[in-house]
């Protein structure tokens, strides 16, 4: 496979390769089901690239173990799926019209099955649906199948997170002409979602600007609270771009000087989040990653105040696997991508949080962020 990371942009089959239906079908007869039943979302487009829309309408890649997989498709749908990506890897598309069952001639093609796994995140209505088509079959989720798969970013993943990377921190470095004292977050927040777009990304998943006391809650969001002087801001931003692949970032800017024990934590955790990021190697598990962060955190006095996981797994998901958290002894593998994003809040008063994407190499971490994690003072 070609490094496009040197050869120029990302394409569909660096990040959609006709060899992975193959891996997906050899790992669902290695897990004992006989199929998988992928449902627009996610796990759909990791397979096949088509981010197809979520309908009533069943779309439906079926991924048989052992026999040749096909796509459902509405036939309204059909042209999109034929434009898609999906229409390299040699599908048979079914297309079914309005008076057809397409639950029921999915299951008569399948046959006799005694185990299938669907998409995480199928609606109940299809799983219901889909279980009375095959009333013999157990149901177990296909993301216990897709997750070794997932997690291992391929050279083609990894360029276009650090594609997502840049352009997240393009905007960031737009930030400090947005925050200005009088302003209210929400204002703010629909400057910076602005920028988010105009910096290539497609969609804008989430716009956290969370000021003063508001900063002490990690998923705060906006608000019409009015930016003071002297107050710590945190803003936490990504996007997906039109690839799939997800961008985030956080950094803590002051309006003017901080107060002088918010400057005093800061350091703490400036210290923990580049502590954790070069802690990162192959072989390290997920948890101490989590452990190096929260023992310089607890050694400080601010244990307590921080509340949350230090990481997440990214890729076409903000939020996937590996999760960066006590009690998961994963080890760390060349592929693996992940947020590293301690944070400390004094509940009533500010918090702080820095955020980069992380991804383990041969022979440590790259940051796919590049922005300075020191306090922006503005």
């Amino acid at each position: 496979m070609r490094d496009p990371s040197r050869l120029g942009p990302v394409t569909d089959s660096d990040l959609y390769p006709v060899s992975r239906l193959a891996a997906v079908q050899e790992a669902t007869a290695k897990a004992g089901l006989d199929a998988l039943l992928l449902t627009p979302g996610p796990d759909l487009r990791y397979v096949s690239g088509y981010d197809a829309k979520p309908l009533e309408r069943l779309t439906c890649l079926v991924v048989p173990a052992a026999a040749e997989p096909y796509m459902m498709v509405p036939r309204l749908e059909l042209p999109a799926a034929q434009a898609s990506p999906a229409a390299r890897l040699g599908l048979d598309f079914v297309a079914w019209d309005e008076t057809e069952d397409p639950y029921r001639i999915a299951a008569r093609r399948l046959g006799e099955v005694a185990r299938v796994g669907l998409a995480d995140r199928m609606w109940a209505m299809s799983s219901l649906r889909f279980r009375d088509a095959l009333p013999g079959a157990e149901q177990v989720l296909a993301g216990n199948v897709l997750r070794e798969l997932r997690m291992r970013k391929s050279p083609g993943e990894v360029a276009a997170l650090r594609e997502a990377g840049e352009a997240i921190d393009s905007v960031h470095r737009q930030v400090p002409q947005f925050l200005r004292a009088g302003r209210t977050e929400r204002a703010v927040a629909r400057d910076i979602a602005e920028a988010i777009l105009a910096a290539g990304h497609d969609t804008i998943d989430f716009v956290i600007v969370a000021s003063g006391p508001n900063g002490a809650s990690p998923h705060h969001e906006v608000s019409d609270r009015v930016i003071q002087q002297g107050e710590p801001v945190v803003v936490d931003i990504g996007g997906q771009l039109h690839n799939g692949y997800c961008s985030d970032s956080t950094r803590t800017y002051s309006l003017g000087e901080p107060p002088a024990d918010f400057a005093a934590y800061y350091e703490v955790l400036r210290r923990a989040q580049a502590a954790a990021c070069d802690a990162v190697r192959p072989g390290v598990t997920c948890e101490s990653i989590d452990a190096t962060a929260r023992e310089i955190i607890a050694e400080a006095g601010y244990g307590e105040h921080f509340i949350h996981r230090t990481g997440h797994g990214i890729g076409i998901e903000t939020h996937e696997e590996p999760y960066i958290v006590a009690g998961n002894g994963e080890p760390m593998e060349a592929g693996f991508a992940f947020s590293v994003e301690p944070g400390i809040y004094l509940a009533g008063r500010h918090g702080a949080r820095i955020e980069d994407i992380v991804v383990c190499t041969e022979t440590g971490g790259e940051r796919l962020n590049t922005t300075t994690r020191e306090l922006v003072i503005i």
